[in-house]
């Protein structure tokens, strides 16, 4: 039955749990959850990553190192040995030539059946070894002389977890696939969306994605162009985008305070300020300042370059939460940032006699004490902080209006939204939500979104772009240059010292281990100090203690240091108009977004300003493009577009720590021309199909719809 005929849904079969598979325990249940898999249905959902063709038996005569094949003949000799360690090496034959089977790890019973005279069917990478041609440990089977022939279709090579081997889990998902006659999964799409597109129905791509014929192109398969990839890319697509549409319908019903400023501390702060707002700014200003007017709770995201200015937006969204009698909350996802915030909303409100609250967990036990009791009882309504925000124990001050008591919580502002985990934006929300009122959000990006993605990752949010950096902002100037030539950089250094300027000097990004990177910042450090004896050298990295870390980042600020040896933590927040050379060691293994946060720390005041990229030979392919395109451009939404191309959607987005947007089967660039139908489709099961797009999440996101409620 399809779901457009409008029949009542059963879904019964699609939520049978895993564990009525024969064979499935609660144990096997247990690491099967980790693949996402809970009910029989999400076995046909863990697409393969790749498959191979093992349906011809090479001939081992005619084999090659490197090839992954199909062989099959007879055991003529089978041997334990013992260099270096135990091993098990069997010697098979086919009659056109001879090739090593090579076992490390085996059971008494495994060796007794791979025993002389023992006929073998297997599969490996061919590689070259002592005796000549080898396998290790191949996967194989006993097989008679006249067994039919390996497979009849390609096979699939599926994402894995620890304790389901790739065996196993191909048996799994036979069996769910042997049901798709008898109970089936739902088609959850209606067929008047379909038909146009000329995409199969679901059964069908199910069944060929999970076992392609052995004639199928594997290279449109590697490509993800086949029409059964594109009709769950299609579908993927669209669970995502309708969820969030109706999540963002969903929340305009929500109750929020409408933050009418009576006290006009929003106008006021924009009078003080010594500067004056850009064209780019105003027009979002005036989107955010209509939202926040409403009783329905906003939800909108600001995108903009490095420099653009969004701080003092959302620092005039907070004035407003304040002009209400209400309070505002400014989360960054590091202490540094937090502290960069802290400052300068600080400076900015003071004249208004608003004081301002940080809260981090790395504060003196007093000083957060004091800004717990100061939150909890309204004496401060604009609170900057780290993930501290929504810990256990912080209260923000609660008001009893109209017999309603509700948290004075009325804004809360997320900055480089993509660095926090889902559930910590989900607290921080509850924090406000909890008593009645639900909290408008704003939410900061330095990450240009190209629309591609856009329309996909954040179909739940308004967004307002400020495409505009304040005057009198001069272009950096991005020079390649390699390692060896690193003696220059350093010279070039003591002549920008000399004329009053300061300098970075970002370390390089050499394994995900924050010790190991603080190791290599001592280390850079040092033999920079000993290589410049009159420049004032400071460091920053990760695992300092908040305290030092912050006097360092103070004394570079005033000027009494020169050259600032940091790792990637000063990739956001810091603003120094002062410093106008920034050096980027490893640039080659960063990514196009990361090099161009780093750079806009430079460049940031009237002088002009160069940014170094020091790199290592050889290059790659990839590095040698990512590292061309930032030598050309300072538009970040051009490199945000060559980025998404380079490196796809997970990374640009962050994708890995915040579940959002985290596509199985569809790419947001190759399956781009997708786009306009899916939101279509969207709104067409909104209007008339709104119980499918609850199935359709459970499907592709399962819980993670409720991301969709925090951007």
């Amino acid at each position: 039955m399809s779901a457009s005929e409008g029949r009542p849904i059963d879904r019964a079969y699609e939520q049978r749990p895993i564990t009525a598979l024969r064979g499935v325990g609660a144990a096997l249940a247990q690491r099967l959850e980790r693949l996402g898999v809970a009910q029989v249905q999400d076995l046909l959902f863990v697409l393969p990553l790749r498959y191979e063709d093992r349906t011809t038996v090479v001939r081992i005569g005619s084999l090659l190192p490197g090839m992954r094949a199909v062989v099959e003949g007879e055991i003529q000799l089978a041997q334990l040995t013992y260099r270096r360690r135990r091993q098990l090496q069997c010697s098979l034959s086919d009659g056109s030539g001879f090739l090593t089977l090579r076992f490390f790890h085996f059971s008494a019973s495994q060796q007794q059946g791979l025993a002389r005279g023992s006929r073998l069917r297997c599969f490996g990478e061919v590689r070259r070894g002592p005796q000549g041609l080898e396998m290790v440990h191949p996967e194989y089977r006993r097989v008679s002389a006249h067994e039919a022939p390996p497979e009849e279709t390609l096979t699939p090579i599926y994402p894995l977890t620890e304790g389901v081997p790739q065996g196993r889990l191909r048996a799994l998902i036979a069996q769910a696939l042997s049901e798709l006659d008898a109970a089936a999964v739902r088609d959850w799409v209606p067929e008047q969306v379909l038909r146009p597109l000329d995409l199969p129905p679901l059964r069908e791509a199910l069944r060929y994605v999970h076992r392609p014929p052995r004639e199928a192109q594997l290279d449109e398969l590697a490509a993800g162009r086949h029409p059964a990839q594109r009709r769950l890319a299609f579908e993927e697509l669209l669970a995502h985008q309708a969820s969030l549409r109706l999540l963002k319908r969903a929340a305009r019903t929500d109750p929020a305070w409408p933050l009418d400023d009576p006290e006009g501390m929003a106008a006021r702060l924009v009078t003080s300020l010594p500067f004056s707002l850009t064209g780019a700014q105003a027009r979002a200003l005036a989107e955010v300042e209509s939202d926040l007017c409403s009783s329905a709770p906003m939800m909108r995201l600001i995108q903009g370059d490095v420099g653009c200015g969004k701080t003092v937006v959302a620092a005039i969204a907070a004035a407003r939460a304040a002009g209400t009698g209400l309070q505002a909350a400014l989360m960054a996802p590091t202490e540094l940032l937090a502290e960069q915030h802290w400052r300068n909303l600080s400076e900015w409100l003071r004249p208004l006699g608003l004081p301002v609250a940080l809260l981090t967990s790395g504060q003196p036990a007093r000083a957060r004490r004091s800004a717990l009791e100061s939150i909890a009882s309204a004496e401060v309504r604009v609170i900057v902080g780290t993930h501290a925000l929504f810990q256990e124990g912080v209260e923000f001050s609660r008001l009893v209006q109209e017999s309603i008591e509700a948290s004075r919580l009325a804004l809360i502002i997320v900055d480089e939204q993509h660095r926090f985990g889902v559930q910590q934006r989900l607290r921080l929300r509850e924090k406000g939500s909890k008593y009645g009122r639900i909290p408008h959000q704003l939410i900061m990006t330095a990450t240009p979104i190209p629309r591609t993605l856009q329309m996909t990752a954040y179909a739940d949010l308004d967004v307002s772009v400020i495409d505009e950096l304040p005057p009198g902002r001069t272009p950096v100037q991005t020079v390649v240059v390699p390692e060896q030539r690193r003696a220059e950089i350093v010279a070039r250094i003591v002549q920008v010292c000399r004329s009053g300027r300061q300098v970075y000097w970002v370390c390089p990004l050499i394994e995900e281990s924050d010790e190991l990177r603080s190791q290599a910042a001592e280390e850079t450090a040092a033999a920079l100090a000993q290589a410049l004896p009159e420049v004032r050298v400071g460091l920053v990295h990760g695992r300092m203690p908040p305290a030092k870390k912050d006097a360092a980042m103070l004394a570079f600020k005033a000027g009494s240091l020169q050259l600032l040896v940091a790792t990637t933590v000063i990739e956001v927040g810091v603003d120094v108009p002062n410093a106008t050379l920034m050096v980027i060691e490893n640039a080659e293994r960063m990514g196009l977004a990361q090099l161009h946060q780093l750079r806009g720390r430079v460049g940031r005041g009237a002088e002009a300003s160069t940014c170094v990229l020091l790199y290592r030979a050889p290059l790659s392919p990839l590095a040698r493009q990512r590292l061309q395109v930032i030598r050309e451009s300072n538009d970040g939404f051009e490199i945000a577009r060559r980025d998404l191309e380079l490196r796809g959607p997970g990374e640009l987005l962050g994708t890995r720590q915040t579940g959002l947007a985290q596509l199985r089967v569809a790419d947001l660039m190759r399956d781009a021309d997708l786009l306009p139908r899916v939101q279509e489709a969207a709104e067409l099961l909104i209007a008339k199909y709104p119980d499918n797009i609850a199935a359709l999440a459970a499907r592709w996101i399962g819980s993670g719809e409720q991301y969709a409620r925090v951007g």
